[in-house]
């Protein structure tokens, strides 16, 4: 996977791959050329006596040192323009993979680890990239051109080379076939301790309500210590790296001068040459272990490869179709035809049989216990999942046949949860119409029963929301959604449980304002109060995943034994409040 990444990414910047290789091998040219000079100085020029030539040769060393200098810095910046593009374009891939995903595959995955999938995995390929443009693509120069170089000066001391390199690779090899399996557990654990931070960050009233900073503290303590042990792991083989290298190196060296020190004593090799094949014998090693540490990053990137590869190959399960059908936008018609669904892996479905029409200019309500299916039935009308049996339809139109992008302008959509993005009360709203302007805003909030707590607020419409709209109150918070939605002026409304935070009379006033000025739009309703429902047109009482009951409110006390369970219930429990 890593090998496929690298080329599908690096293969669009070849001018800058092929610019790295070319300074990088004149600064290896360079890098070669050096030794061979020094040995001149020595044999030419300290052993005759020869100034001048001293001079002379030392002025073309430091020509071609600055040469060498040249190189390498010019070698690293286009090595960082490759590396610094790559991680834009895999960043900028992912994420749109990311967000095309519909619900079921950010579940498969996690949130917390397609974070760290688009952070810290494509940090450590970028890095891998960075690294081998300034060291790996030199390494083999260094190697293959110091052996050429050291046969030159001296053919007899070349079975040293042939030793102490395959030792060298031997040992490296070993030491990264187990640090594999050591990076891989590394991310897995990182993905953990960032799924729980992001849990105790999320809900720390929960956590300080019920008195468990000491569990959750615990918790967090257990998975960083599983980081630090995977990560002592791991370190500990990349620290025994290094000293071997330097081992091998050593002994060599000493082979080198023990060996050569006869052939000097005898007059078979000039000191000068013995010099400049101890340079080039350090400089293949040296080209060894340049590639070793590669190997030291390659493992783990290799798994962070596998990692992204994994989210690239997923294809969303919600798709645009190949041709789109159109719908007439003045409709807005939704149809539940023998709807059925069930989640990736369940043994039951938890829709079965659903079948009815909420009309344009109506009001449709959801209700049930808790776990019935209300919030899922209605995600299947903006497509957050698909159905797996049966077809949703707007205005007659399977809405799988619709393009995405189309059937979600035609939807407002005000979730469970209301989430605020961090900005402002305006920036918030503006989500549902970039073009909206400060008068539409302020009648949205109207309708909404917002606009008097947000003309309190310091700024008015430029006041500042946290992220998550944690700095304004949970009913705050649902109006505000509310009015995003608002803002959209879509042909579908769907208010999933939006109401609740509300008190009875926002709640009232709220319902008789969506009423009286969206009177064409398609209002579908999922609540779990009965006063909040009880003037719809029509009733959906869901059980267990099932339609038990369809009508008014008048009918339904009537018809659903179920529909009048939840009334009685909830009037027995308002008469003991």
């Amino acid at each position: 996977m890593l090998g496929r990444i690298l080329l599908r990414y690096l293969a669009p910047a070849w001018p800058l791959l092929l610019l790295v290789i070319v300074f990088q091998l004149g600064q290896s040219i360079a890098s070669l050329l050096l030794p061979t000079l020094n040995a001149d100085i020595i044999d030419k020029g300290v052993v005759t006596g020869d100034i001048g030539y001293i001079w002379g040769t030392g002025a073309v060393m430091l020509g071609v040192s600055a040469v060498q200098v040249l190189c390498a810095l010019v070698a690293v910046y286009f090595g960082s323009r490759l590396s610094m593009g790559m991680g834009k374009r895999v960043r900028a891939d992912l994420f749109h993979r990311v967000v095309a995903f519909s619900q079921r595959e950010v579940g498969q995955f996690g949130a917390p680890s397609l974070i760290t999938r688009n952070t810290n995995d494509v940090q450590q390929v970028q890095m891998l990239v960075q690294m081998s443009a300034t060291i790996m693509v030199a390494a083999p120069m260094l190697a293959i051109g110091g052996v050429v170089m050291a046969v030159r000066q001296d053919i007899g001391l070349s079975w040293l080379m042939a030793v102490s390199v395959p030792v060298l690779l031997v040992i490296v090899s070993l030491i990264v076939v187990r640090m594999v399996p050591a990076f891989r557990k590394m991310q897995a654990r990182i993905d953990r301790i960032n799924q729980i931070l992001r849990e105790q960050l999320t809900g720390i009233r929960v956590v300080r309500a019920f008195v468990r900073e000491e569990q959750e503290r615990e918790r967090f303590v257990r998975a960083s210590e599983d980081v630090m042990e995977t990560g002592l792991r791991a370190g500990n083989l990349m620290a025994l790296m290094f000293p071997v290298v330097m081992l091998v190196m050593n002994v060599s060296s000493v082979a080198v001068i023990w060996f050569g020190a006869g052939q000097v004593q005898s007059g078979d090799v000039q000191i000068g040459t013995l010099f400049a094949f101890l340079s080039y014998m350090m400089q293949i090693l040296m080209g060894v272990m340049m590639a070793t540490f590669m190997f030291v990053m390659i493992p783990r990137a290799a798994v962070c490869a596998d990692r992204i590869g994994a989210v690239l190959a997923t294809e969303p399960s919600v798709e645009a179709p190949a041709v789109a059908a159109s719908a007439d936008r003045a409709g807005g018609r939704v149809v539940f035809d023998d709807v059925e669904f069930t989640y990736p892996g369940a043994d039951a479905p938890v829709l079965q049989r659903i079948s009815f029409a909420a009309e344009p200019g109506t009001t449709t309500a959801i209700i049930g216990s808790t776990g019935a299916g209300k919030s899922t039935l209605v995600g299947l009308i903006p497509r957050l999942f698909d159905v797996t049996g049966g077809a949703v339809t707007v205005d007659g139109i399977d809405v799988r046949r619709l393009d995405p992008d189309d059937l979600w302008d035609r939807v407002g959509l005000v979730p469970q949860r209301a989430f605020l993005f961090a900005g402002t009360v305006a920036s918030n709203l503006r989500y549902g119409d970039a073009s909206a302007s400060d008068d539409d805003l302020w009648h949205a909030l109207e309708l909404a029963q917002a606009r008097e707590f947000v003309e309190a607020l310091p700024g008015g419409l430029d006041a500042a929301i946290a992220q998550g709209g944690t700095n304004v109150s949970g009913g705050q918070r649902q109006r505000l959604a509310i009015a995003r939605a608002l803002v959209k002026r879509p042909e579908i409304y769907i208010f999933d449980d939006s109401f609740s935070a509300l008190d009875l009379q926002t709640d009232a006033a709220l319902r008789h304002a969506l009423d009286t000025h969206l009177p064409g739009a398609t209002r579908i309703v999922v609540a779990q109060r009965v006063s909040t429902i009880r003037h719809a047109d029509q009733i959906v009482v869901l059980d267990h995943g099932r339609v038990v009951g369809l009508g008014a409110h008048d009918e339904l006390v009537d018809t659903s034994a179920t529909y009048r369970e939840i009334v009685e219930s909830q009037l027995a429990a308002e008469a003991t409040s």
